[in-house]
């Protein structure tokens, strides 16, 4: 009987130390010799001043533990983006009452990049299925639209959907680009992505994906901050620190414009 409970007692002091071992050993994220991607640009930071006009942004990257047989016969493939800073954005649509255009219907939409640059190695249709796609949220057709709130029925919710892109590809917030990526050797490719004229300031993030004969195999991302100097700068951050003093300026400035204008322009 007691050789019995010095068993069990070591037995006990056993497992719990075996359990909390088994907690504190990590386990591996990905299998040894996957492969995988990793991205660089020149600046972490890109300034904008008055004269700004849009830019090329280049991103340099690498591939690890690739095949090279199949990296040769072009089924490794890479898509690379710039995302915005994410803002709540809202379509609105309008319809003709008593013979006057106003706004009948809106639609708002939660964390949508508010510019959206691509580049892949080919027409992303051609890379994997519209469905892997959708599940990255991955190329301009593709991204989360996410309403908020009530949306009605779904013809609706595709009608606005729609509308927000055809407004974003207009305006030259999104944009992307089938050839912008290209193997400059073995293993590494470089990518260029479009910077609007009118790209917002903020925080951006470039995001890099890896397919392997249609299947998506690695990611990375890397911040990118785009900041606005000048008076550019001085006035966007007036506006935001002292909106009271901002908006009276701005009223005196108009008011003064205008009565300028009315005695240069006068007919006597």
């Amino acid at each position: 009987m007691r050789l019995l409970l010095i068993t069990l007692a070591l037995l006990a002091a056993t497992f719990p130390m075996q359990a909390q071992a088994q907690m504190v050993l990590p386990l591996p994220t990905t299998a040894p010799g996957a492969e995988s991607i990793d991205i660089g640009t020149s600046t972490n930071e890109i300034a904008i001043t008055s004269d700004f006009r849009g830019a090329d942004l280049t991103v340099f990257g690498t591939l690890s533990n690739v095949d090279n047989y199949l990296l040769a016969i072009g089924q490794y493939d890479v898509v690379v983006t710039l995302e915005g800073p994410p803002t709540v954005a809202t379509v609105r649509r309008k319809e003709r009452l008593f013979g006057i255009w106003m706004n009948r219907a809106a639609m708002s939409f939660e964390r949508v990049p508010e510019s959206y640059s691509l580049a892949s190695t080919r027409e992303l249709e051609q890379i994997t299925a519209p469905q892997n796609l959708a599940d990255l949220g991955v190329g301009i057709p593709y991204l989360p639209l996410t309403p908020i709130g009530y949306f009605g029925n779904a013809a609706n919710l595709g009608e606005f959907r729609e509308s927000y892109r055809r407004l974003k590809l207009s305006g030259g917030l999104y944009q992307g680009d089938p050839s912008g990526v290209r193997f400059v050797s073995a293993n590494l490719f470089k990518a260029t992505l479009k910077l609007p004229a009118n790209i917002p300031d903020g925080v951006h993030v470039v995001h890099a994906y890896l397919f392997k004969s249609s299947k998506f195999i690695a990611e990375r991302e890397l911040p990118l901050r785009v900041i606005k100097t000048g008076i550019e700068q001085s006035i966007t951050d007036a506006a935001h620190e002292n909106g009271f003093a901002y908006g009276f300026l701005a009223t005196l400035m108009a008011v003064i414009t205008g009565w300028t204008a009315s005695i240069v322009f006068r007919k006597d």
